[in-house]
């Protein structure tokens, strides 16, 4: 049986780059959540902290997760990252989820 997969992501912009790393977040949400393995793609911005956003992904299983790192719009994400954000994920599977 294979179960969801659910990853928290925090990203923190890095000195001057909010408005790049936010064009670059909101540039994934639509391809993401048109994934077919995509059950939620979703963006929060801190209340506290407007420079740390934070992704909550949620994956039919683990091959969906595969799927949308092999994707151009992920491969992009991938090449300008580093350069905006400092950032963490939590790959996650469920225990009580509903």
């Amino acid at each position: 049986m294979t179960s969801n997969v659910k990853i928290v992501a925090v990203l923190t912009a890095r000195a001057d780059t909010v408005d790049r790393l936010r064009a670059l977040l909101d540039a994934m949400l639509k391809p993401s959540r048109a994934e077919p393995g995509n059950l939620r793609y979703d963006l929060w911005q801190d209340q506290s902290d407007p420079n740390r956003f934070v992704l909550d992904e949620l994956y039919v299983d683990a091959d969906a997760v595969t799927a949308h790192r092999a994707t151009p719009h992920f491969r992009n994400y991938l090449s300008q990252i580093g350069d905006l954000a400092e950032r963490g994920a939590f790959v996650l599977n469920p225990v009580s989820a509903t």
